[in-house]
């Protein structure tokens, strides 16, 4: 009897002690993006010398919009002048190839059916049934603001950006790298966009970042 109590008051104990951990950890990870600076930026204001002119990231994206969606992996290739992002379905099957240049847009389906147009935004509004804000996301995923409209920038108190408010959206950063190559020390690892008829999470699994 008195070791089947002993044993209870340990399981106790032990699940306790776990709670605990499990409530110190939440706490750090709320404590890392409490905001405690907003900063708003005008157009044409100087951006960050450390803005990524040239990246190769992987990883996953999922969209929700009002009659479509798309779940999967997407590369993304991008230069000073041109980007190529491939969709891919949950088993690898090309689902969309969209590359921008000096010459314009195109778009590939599976099919495949080649689309073309002015903007990826147009585009794939057209095409896909959501749209992909690529001229702003350049420089969300890497955690600042595009710097030609209005925005609002939400810091953590690393300096760290929480979220940002611009042109309908509001991008929502949940999780960071906490190494990769200096001077890139803390680059978004998983954000969330978000505007009235549109949801678009990225996850990156991995950066590569070109000189």
């Amino acid at each position: 009897m008195v070791n089947s109590i002993r044993k209870n008051i340990e399981f106790f104990v032990a699940k306790l002690l776990l709670c605990i951990v499990s409530m110190l950890a939440g706490c750090a990870l709320f404590e890392s993006r409490e905001v405690v600076t907003t900063i708003a930026t005008q157009p044409g204001e100087e951006i960050s010398k450390q803005v990524i002119a040239n990246f190769d990231l992987v990883g996953r994206v999922s969209v929700k919009a009002d009659k479509h969606g798309f779940s999967g992996g997407v590369r993304w290739q991008h230069t000073e002048i041109s980007d190529q992002i491939m969709l891919f379905s949950p088993l690898g099957q090309t689902v969309a190839q969209i590359e921008q240049g000096p010459e314009g847009v195109s778009l590939i389906t599976s099919e495949p059916e080649t689309y073309y147009a002015n903007n990826v935004e147009n585009l794939t509004e057209d095409v896909l049934g959501w749209q992909l804000p690529l001229s702003g996301l350049q420089f969300w995923v890497q955690g600042t603001h595009f710097p030609f409209t209005v925005s609002e920038k939400d810091l953590d108190r690393n300096g760290r950006t929480v979220a940002i408010r611009q042109d309908g959206w509001k991008i929502t950063y949940l999780d960071y790298f906490s190494q990769l190559i200096p001077p890139y020390n803390h680059l978004p690892k998983v954000l969330e966009l978000s505007r009235i008829d549109l949801k678009l999470k990225l996850v990156i699994d991995s950066w590569d970042i070109k000189d």
